[in-house]
């Protein structure tokens, strides 16, 4: 990795004010990781919008959000895949008008399509997978940075893959699409580095997702935890007591 690392602080959990008055942006809401992290920083105090491409299953997270007595979240249907610099930057334009600040961005979106040698992998999957892990995350942060940097601190979270694992053969676009991502967390951090955002890299540990079950078909997943953990690592980077960990990979797979 290009990225130091850094660990959580030991026996450290989210409070009910952790992120209290702060407003969150989270792409892949629906996923397993995503809607974990909505939950997680709902609880945690934040007004939470939740994007992703299909509007149904926003919905659905939002029903089950306010079942649970959690903080109200906001519906941004978003397709990381088609949407285009103006679609990012009226995004950034509607928080402003909405709220009048953003003060946190988890890029939980991902897209992979199975692991395929490089003689199979079909150039509109490689490209496609490319775009909403790497390019995608860059033209919504980008387009969200100066509410961001006007934050008295900000934090944005790109979501990692094991290294040792994604080198290896298979992993095709979505090995070199979080290599690639990694670097451009250093770059970020390096440019922002006295600014109130911080950027921060966050590797999970094994968890129970569809994105592993599809990755590992030989694995029993249900044996797996869930992402609850790696969650609760997403509000605390989120959260202002992270300062230290700015431009690290906070490595959830160190004991």
């Amino acid at each position: 990795m290009m990225l130091p690392s850094s660990r959580l602080p030991q026996g450290w959990m989210p409070a009910t004010d952790t992120l209290s008055g702060r407003v969150v942006l989270l792409t892949g809401a629906y996923g397993g990781l995503g809607g974990a992290v909505a939950r997680a920083a709902a609880r945690a105090g934040a007004t939470v919008v939740i994007t992703g491409k299909r509007k149904r299953q926003l919905e659905q997270l939002y029903d089950a959000m306010m079942a649970e007595g959690l903080t109200e979240p906001v519906i941004h249907p978003l397709d990381m895949e088609l949407a285009t610099p103006r679609d990012y930057a009226a995004l950034a334009e509607g928080l402003e008008r909405d709220f009048g600040r953003l003060d946190g961005i988890v890029h939980a979106a991902a897209s992979f399509s199975g692991l395929t040698p490089i003689a199979m992998h079909k150039p509109d999957e490689w490209l496609r997978t490319l775009h909403v892990n790497v390019s995608a995350p860059f033209a919504l942060t980008q387009a969200c940075m100066p509410l961001l940097t006007a934050a008295s601190d900000s934090a944005v979270v790109f979501v990692l893959d094991n290294p040792e694992l994604l080198q290896r053969a298979h992993w095709g676009g979505y090995g070199v699409s979080k290599a690639a991502l990694e670097r451009f967390v250093a770059i970020l951090h390096q440019e922002t580095d006295s600014s109130p955002m911080r950027s921060h890299a966050l590797l999970p540990a094994p968890m129970r997702t569809a994105l592993r079950r599809q990755a590992y078909f030989g694995e029993d997943t249900m044996q797996r935890p869930l992402p609850d953990a790696t969650a609760a690592a997403a509000v605390y980077l989120l959260s202002a007591q992270a300062g230290p960990a700015r431009g690290t990979v906070l490595d959830l797979r160190i004991e």
